[in-house]
């Protein structure tokens, strides 16, 4: 008698055309409340007074900290194949483009 209880189900996971397109993000705004993590991806561009939140991502407190294991392995073996990814952030903290420098403090 097999165990199916040891099985992995597959999961298929379908990826139309729209969502494939993706959207472009070079701001996340993360947020929490005792149950869920709000991740809020913003396209900013330079010398616009509003940005507009792209996409959110409402997950539970476990699954965020899962996306952070896999986004530090992921983050780990890409800079081992193309090295280290640096910050960059404007010289002195000028920030001409009107654009949020999260590295200043």
């Amino acid at each position: 008698m097999a165990d199916n209880n040891n099985k992995q189900q597959e999961i298929k996971i379908e990826l139309t055309p729209e969502i494939a397109a993706g959207h472009y993000a070079n701001l996340a705004v993360l947020s929490h409340t005792p149950g869920e993590f709000f991740l809020d991806f913003i396209a900013v561009a330079p010398n616009m007074p509003q940005a507009r939140v792209q996409s959110r991502i409402i997950m539970n407190p476990e699954n965020a900290k899962n996306l952070l294991f896999a986004l530090r392995d992921n983050i780990q073996k890409y800079e081992s194949t193309y090295g280290e990814i640096t910050r960059k952030a404007p010289k002195n903290g000028a920030n001409n483009g009107g654009i949020p420098n999260p590295f200043q403090a």
